[in-house]
């Protein structure tokens, strides 16, 4: 039976001499894997694997059974074709970071309409963003993850709740005895990114780049105390290369 859905392209690899094994994440069935045969066998064929360069967003008419660990595709077609996103360094390097992220929260092949919703407008928001947006983009969209899966922080900062527990997720009033916490200006900046709705309110922040890449380590080291066996980011390193 054939099912349409949307997909983001999470992940890409060459699978013997013509085909890949795609992971996306749909709409109508949340994180899949998909065999796509016959798509590098030509320089006409080659056209069709650039549909599978990860974050792009497919429209797909997809057969599905429940019982199999791998999909196929029927059908693809772009969803949306970005302007900047895959040409442009800094956006492409902050977007590969936020489908590894996303690889690595999406374990079960369950569907989550809100979620896929807030990826791909963020993905489309990314593409579109100005350079100070896209600067704090992997900040907010990291933050904000965590309330679709089921761990947001509480922003409940104020003059006597000043410390970020990162293990209970809030802010109390004394430092924990362990070392999973942020006080200071970092935690305060962090009160102030979960406020942020839209992409386009992070244009007020004028963070320099060593603020948010220690802003950011601290929120995937709250994504390892909550995700079991959560691992590396191997994105990371590329991504504070070009910011």
């Amino acid at each position: 039976m054939t099912h349409k859905t949307k997909g983001i392209v999470l992940r890409s690899i060459k699978y013997g001499e013509t085909s890949l094994v795609v992971t996306l994440f749909t709409e109508l069935f949340g994180i899949q894997t998909y065999m796509v045969n016959g798509v590098r066998t030509s320089k006409k064929s080659a056209a069709k694997a650039n549909h599978f360069q990860p974050t792009a967003i497919l429209d797909l008419v997809v057969y599905h059974s429940d019982n199999k660990s791998m999909q196929r595709i029927k059908e693809f077609s772009w969803a949306d074709i970005y302007s900047n996103l895959l040409s442009d360094v800094i956006k492409n390097s902050i977007a590969s970071y936020m489908a590894e992220l996303l690889h690595k929260c999406l374990k079960q092949p369950e569907a989550n309409a809100d979620l896929y919703n807030f990826c791909e407008a963020s993905f489309l928001q990314l593409d579109r963003a100005n350079k100070t947006v896209t600067a704090n983009f992997a900040l907010f969209f990291t933050l904000h993850l965590t309330h679709f899966l089921g761990f947001r922080m509480t922003d409940n900062y104020s003059s006597d709740d000043q410390v970020l527990d990162l293990q209970e997720g809030c802010y109390i009033d004394h430092q924990p005895t362990h070392p999973y916490f942020m006080d200071g200006k970092n935690a305060e900046l962090t009160a102030q990114l979960l406020k942020v709705m839209q992409p386009g309110e992070l244009e007020q922040f004028n963070l320099n780049g060593e603020i948010r890449r220690l802003l950011l380590l601290r929120y995937l080291e709250y994504y390892a105390l909550h995700i079991p066996d959560f691992g590396q980011m191997k994105t990371l390193v590329v991504m504070h290369e070009v910011l």
